[in-house]
Order: structure tokens, then sequence, then C-alpha cells
């Protein structure tokens, strides 16, 4: 998982310890669930018997776990009900990506690369979608998935349509971390780049985010005309060279299919 400098700084004086190692507990059962016991969760996430035998009880009883004849747990229906009311809420991402997966195919034939769908949450972006192109490099960019807004083209795209003072509150120390060494990490330099972005309707992250890989993105609006996603595509960074204008051409093209405006 991948935690913010700036949350840790500004949040961990409120940090709840339980809440951190119940979070840990519920990874590490979703990972392998009905293999692990109690004593195979304390080695997995390093919380002693003591605390663990206590987590797992009330977690029990609040039906976030269950627990079958041979003492392995698994997720329970508690959690079943917040995944629910998760979806429930989130219907307009996920009726996004049900229409990304459906239009974008046709955007893989005709630039034979991977595409994506991201939102933007806080000072990070998070993959909602991915249609795998036909290039035996595959992304490491599976829905649930993080990376810093700031270095990735979707990140930048959706960025450059915030009100200033609302980058500034996401960034309030004005610190962009370096990713590669192709990361933007000085403020102006940053800021004249999604005044830029706005400009020319698309962004492009060149090797800032993962070396070698090149990608650009367009933004998704509503019936508003606000952004509310972005989508891109990625390739290798000699692949880039000979398609970057079509590539461009047809990420602002499958961004303007998948707006409601």
């Amino acid at each position: 998982m991948y935690f913010r400098e700036e949350d840790e700084d500004l949040d961990r004086k409120y940090w709840v310890p339980a809440l951190e190692r119940a979070d840990l507990i519920l990874k590490a059962i979703s990972k392998q669930p009905g293999e692990h016991k109690m004593t195979e969760l304390c080695d997995e996430t390093g919380i002693n018997k003591s605390s663990m035998f206590s987590l797992l009880r009330t977690m029990e009883a609040l039906e976030w776990v269950s627990k079958d004849k041979k003492e392995a747990y698994s997720l329970g229906v508690g959690v079943a009900y917040y995944n629910t009311v998760f979806n429930e809420s989130h219907k307009q991402n996920f009726n996004l990506v049900e229409h990304f997966l459906k239009t974008s195919a046709e955007s893989v034939k005709t630039i034979s690369e991977t595409f994506q769908l991201s939102i933007l949450d806080r000072s990070d972006i998070v993959y909602l979608a991915k249609q795998e192109g036909p290039s035996l490099v595959k992304l490491e960019s599976s829905p649930g998935m993080r990376f810093p807004a700031h270095a990735t083209a979707m990140g930048k795209m959706m960025l450059a349509w915030l009100p200033l003072e609302e980058i500034e509150r996401r960034y309030p120390n004005r610190i962009l971390s370096q990713v590669t060494s192709r990361t933007i990490t000085d403020w102006n330099e940053f800021m004249a780049k999604l005044a830029s972005i706005r400009n020319d309707g698309y962004a492009m992250d060149l090797e800032e985010v993962i070396q070698g890989i090149c990608c650009v993105a367009a933004p998704i609006l509503d019936a508003a005309g606000n952004v509310v996603a972005a989508v891109s595509t990625s390739m290798l960074q000699h692949a880039y060279i000979d398609k970057q204008a079509s590539a461009i051409q047809e990420v602002v093209r499958l961004a303007e299919k998948l707006s409601l405006s």
C-alpha cells in the first residue's frame, strides 16, 4: 500500500493502532481465505498473540471474519455488507468502468497498447480498470492500485483542472516526491506544466513514474463539464516515439466517448 508523506505528518497523532492492526488482519485473510489460523496470522502481520486473540474475537462478533472447523479464518458477511454499500455509493464509477471496458477495446485494437482508467483521490490516482494491449510488457496498474498523481499523466490531467487553492490544499508543503529521475519535483515547473495541460487538453508522463514507460492521458467529463476521471494509454518509450500522435488522438477520442457532457 502507498502511504502519502503528508498524511503521516498530519494524522499520526490521531492514529488508532487497533484499527491499523485490524486492517492488516483483513488484508492477510483476503490474500488467502481459509488458509490462515491465528498463529499464522501473527506471523504474517507481526501482531502478538494476545492482541491477535482479542482482535479476532471482536472481528468475529462484528462478522468481519469467520472461523471454520479447522480454526482457519475467512472474511465474514459484515465485510460483504460494507462492499455492497460501497458499490451503491460508487455506482457512477462502476458504470464508467463498464463503459470503459466496452469502449476501450476498439482503442486497444487501434493503438495496440494498454488503456487505463483512474480517478483522483487527494494526491494519488486510484486505478479503476485496465484494458490490456498485446505488448509482452504488462503494467502494474491493477484496479485499486495507487500512484502519486503528480508523476502520472492521468494524475496531472485531473490536477490541472482543479482550482489553485485546491491544488495547494492537496500539497500543503508544495513537496513533489521524486519517483524516477524524470519526475517533475520543482513546484513552479509543475504549475507551469499543469497550465500547459489545460491548454493542450491532454497530459503526458515521459518516464516520470516508471522508467522506460511513457503515457498520455485525457479527461473524462460529467454532464456539468467537471473532470471526474481520466483515461490513458501507456507503452514502452521506444514505441511512444513512433505512436505519440496517434496515441494522443485515440486517447482524446476515447475520453470524449466516455464523457457525459
